[in-house]
């Protein structure tokens, strides 16, 4: 479960876009990534590395990797989400109400600061890091029960992009995007909210999005 035999599958995962920590470690995340590839190569998924398992992996490396999803047919201006000048968002009106209540629930923290760990012990916190971020404004639609970590984001809803909400995640960070505006911890520096309208790389990190969104 430990040794340069796990640190090389971990490196393979990364080769074909399942991203996951080099640490030689067979812990919780390189099994998730395993299963998450049994699943998609159509294998018997059960966490278990096979020499079946094996030939397809380096059969993805040998074409590049996993292709990226298709990408969502872009929402009409009218349907856009907007950042104002105080730093929170705003949406049309014929946006779905799961969606305005996710903008509502991101405006509540989107000035709070970064904490590590914050948003996980309890919804009210005095700060939030990237998961809990996100943990917070989908529980204010009704669409999570129990924050999340950016590990688990990478299993949670629907594989994909969604048509009004895509989530991006990996080992290290968790960020989404809402009716074409970025909810992202790392905007705090920049703007001094989590909402942004500037784009950023979505280079190792699996898609994701609720169910019906």
């Amino acid at each position: 479960m430990k040794g340069n035999d796990v640190r090389a599958l971990q490196n393979l995962f990364n080769r074909i876009g399942l991203h996951v920590s080099v640490d030689g470690s067979f812990g919780r995340q390189t099994y998730t990534a395993l299963r998450r590839f049994e699943h998609r190569v159509g294998h018997r998924v059960n966490g278990v590395l096979d020499q079946s398992d094996l030939d397809a992996l380096h059969q993805i490396e040998g074409q590049g990797g996993f292709p990226p999803p298709p990408q969502p047919a872009p929402l009409p201006a009218g349907s856009r989400a907007q950042v104002n000048a105080d730093g929170l968002a705003s949406v049309g009106a014929d946006a779905p109400q799961a969606v305005k209540d996710i903008i509502a629930a991101g405006n509540e923290i989107a000035s709070k600061p970064y904490h590590y760990g914050g948003g996980h012990g309890r919804w009210n916190d005095s700060g939030y890091d990237c998961s809990g971020s996100v943990s917070f404004a989908l529980h204010g639609a009704g669409l999570l029960k129990a924050p999340l970590d950016s590990t688990s984001f990478e299993s949670w809803g629907k594989s994909g992009y969604g048509h009004w909400v895509s989530i991006y995640a990996n080992a290290g960070h968790a960020w989404m995007m809402v009716a074409g505006l970025r909810f992202d911890t790392s905007g705090l520096s920049s703007a001094g909210s989590r909402w942004q309208t500037a784009k950023r790389s979505t280079r190792g990190y699996v898609v994701r999005h609720p169910v019906g969104l």
